[in-house]
């Protein structure tokens, strides 16, 4: 797991701008702290910052094979899940390597294959190959959109790096957001491709985007499809089994400390168990980590998102699978702390938004880093079994729009409430949330003979696995990342998403609840109390205290009236939010808080270009 950046110009001599690839090289130390590395030629530089997981020594970057042609250069961030097959089948074709690691894999897996090599990968990765042999750049990234990557095209190349603070660092790269990129950062859909800065793209999911000097082009090799599941009940709950098992084994590789996230939801705690069996087996224990907040489970309040506590599950859980468990119990100080919001902008280059969830698991991932460096997560399975309420809501099922996005109304209110009423009336969300929803759902393949609400089930599902998730997994991503933590995700292997994506909803839900499926796959390992409980959404602090910090944190504010952040939020609006007696704040001005809060610190840094018209 690292960060990677770039700079391909067929312009300009690149051997002369050392300087520069150095300098958004370091944008990305704190996703590799223990190294880095550059390799810069004639028209492409690469650079690298290094967390080191397989072959510490031997898989220093940028890593190159020479060819009669000339070098193949690689920068490379993530892993390789399969490499140990991949390296055999290379060696049995007399490929011969030099370390142990999957960089060195992958890389001689393209000189072997070219482009088809990644219909063999199987893992989480972003990575670029610069093949001097024919004058061109090439980047790929995983399935799933596991790890983030984003290039900006120039007059003569492009710019690239896992996060967006790699490319800005560079003189061409402009910090312009233009009204589109407004619209992205409130509408809450990820868009595919989509990057908020003008000019900056994502490298989407499943594709290859090739640079060479006839320009950009990209290839898609994976997707989505639709196909006949022909399973039965017993049977696909057994393949969902031995599908985790499988994974879980992969993802447990590693030459550092791991660990899981445990939330003692039926995600992480059914990733935990299976965890702790197989490390059992080679006499190892499961390290196991939750997020708490001090108070929390003695004066839980049930609400409509949250019915239950967390931690008397994760507890039961911990015992049951006898991993070697801490709580990480956090306060609203911490959570409210602005020096704490900047870290988790600053990991993300956005304002994304999610407030005290987005504090805590950059403080969940930081208090982790001391012990471990590799965590296994429970990410996904909600959008892969099943599992969120607007699953099962008529009113969401039914919408023509993104599902989350009713119940999101519900609970927080609509985010252009807080805009002023020029920008909001110019940056028209529902238009460019319902052509979001439209160009998505026509890319969906409905099965013949599926029925209406099969096919209406269908598109639910498809939307949070290309929409939804990606935006979680981007969350997680950085918070993690920038604290030198690498994270894992399970339940995103495309064969799992693939597999059950294609069970009919009626199978996903053959027990009358949400995921059915793995619930029945993984309740022989798991305490009962776990197999009944009903899905809680990652937690939020109740504590009233956080919200009175909110506000005193907005005050300063308007007390700066020239502030750039009232060319977006609405000046009046925040002054009343910020005068209501705590016990009248509701989620939706809280949320609003969170937001303005976020914007203003995000202005202060990036200094960003707006262009609202």
């Amino acid at each position: 797991m690292c960060g990677i950046t770039g700079w391909v110009a067929f312009g300009r001599d690149l051997r002369a701008e050392q300087p520069t690839v150095d300098a958004m090289t370091e944008t990305m130390s704190c996703r590799g702290p223990d190294d880095r590395g550059t390799w810069v030629g004639r028209h492409a530089a690469l650079g690298h910052r290094r967390l080191a997981i397989i072959d510490l020594p031997g898989g220093r970057q940028p890593m190159s094979v020479e060819t009669p042609g000339g070098p193949v250069v690689m920068v490379y961030s993530g892993e390789a899940y399969n490499f140990s097959e991949l390296r055999r089948e290379l060696i049995g074709r007399g490929r011969r390597f030099r370390t142990d690691s999957d960089t060195e894999v992958v890389l001689q897996a393209y000189v072997e294959w070219g482009d088809a090599f990644v219909e063999r990968l199987n893992g989480m990765y972003a990575f670029a190959i610069w093949d001097s042999r024919e004058n061109r750049l090439i980047m790929v990234r995983d399935r799933m959109g596991i790890k983030p990557f984003y290039y900006y095209e120039t007059s003569d190349g492009v710019l690239f790096g896992s996060e967006p603070k790699a490319i800005l660092a560079n003189p061409l790269a402009e910090r312009t957001v233009t009204l589109d990129g407004l619209r992205e950062l409130f509408a809450f859909v990820k868009t595919p491709g989509h990057a908020i800065w003008e000019g900056m793209h994502e490298v989407e999911p499943g594709t290859i985007v090739t640079v060479g000097t006839n320009g950009v082009r990209t290839t898609r090799y994976w997707t989505l499809e639709t196909r006949e599941h022909t399973d039965d009940q017993e049977t696909s709950v057994a393949h969902v089994r031995e599908l985790l098992e499988d994974i879980v084994r992969r993802q447990l590789v590693s030459d550092v400390p791991r660990c899981t996230l445990l939330s003692g939801g039926l995600d992480s705690s059914a990733m935990t168990a299976i965890a702790a069996a197989q490390l059992a087996e080679v006499g190892e224990t499961v390290r196991s980590f939750a997020v708490d907040f001090v108070g929390q489970t003695e004066n839980f309040v049930p609400d409509e998102l949250r019915g239950t506590p967390d931690t008397p599950y994760v507890h039961d859980v911990a015992a049951k699978s006898r991993t070697e468990h801490q709580d990480i119990v956090l306060d609203s100080d911490e959570l409210a702390d602005p020096d704490v919001r900047s870290k988790v902008i600053r990991a993300r280059d956005i304002p994304a938004g999610f407030g005290d969830m987005d504090a805590s698991l950059y403080l969940l991932f930081k208090a982790i880093r001391e012990h471990s460096t590799v965590a296994l997560s429970g990410e996904s399975a909600d959008e892969v079994f099943g599992g969120y309420q607007q699953f099962f809501d008529p009113v969401a099922q039914q919408a023509t729009t993104f599902p989350w996005l009713v119940r999101f109304a519900r609970h927080f209110g609509e985010d252009d409430s807080i805009l002023t009423p020029e920008l909001a009336a110019t940056i028209d969300l529902p238009r460019y949330v319902q052509d979001a929803y439209d160009t998505s759902v026509a890319r969906i393949q409905r099965l013949d003979g599926e029925s209406d609400f099969e096919w209406r089930m269908r598109k639910v599902c498809y939307l949070h696995l290309t929409h939804f998730v990606r935006i979680l997994l981007d969350r997680k991503d950085r918070a993690s990342m920038a604290v030198g933590l690498e994270v894992r995700v399970p339940f995103c292997d495309h064969r799992l998403v693939e597999y059950v994506y294609n069970t009919p909803w009626s199978l996903k839900t053959y027990d009358g609840r949400e995921k059915s499926l793995l619930r029945g796959a993984a309740r022989d390992v798991l305490p009962q109390s776990v197999v009944e409980r009903v899905k809680s959404p990652y937690p939020s602090t109740q504590d009233p205290a956080y919200a009175v910090k909110l506000q005193e944190n907005a005050r300063e504010y308007l007390s700066t009236p020239d502030h750039a952040v009232f060319d977006i939020v609405s000046r009046d609006w925040l002054a009343r939010a910020v005068e209501v007696d705590t016990p009248q704040i509701t989620q939706a001005s809280r949320h609003g808080l969170e937001r303005t809060l976020d914007l203003a610190l995000w202005l202060d840094m990036y200094k960003p270009t707006l262009k609202p018209s």
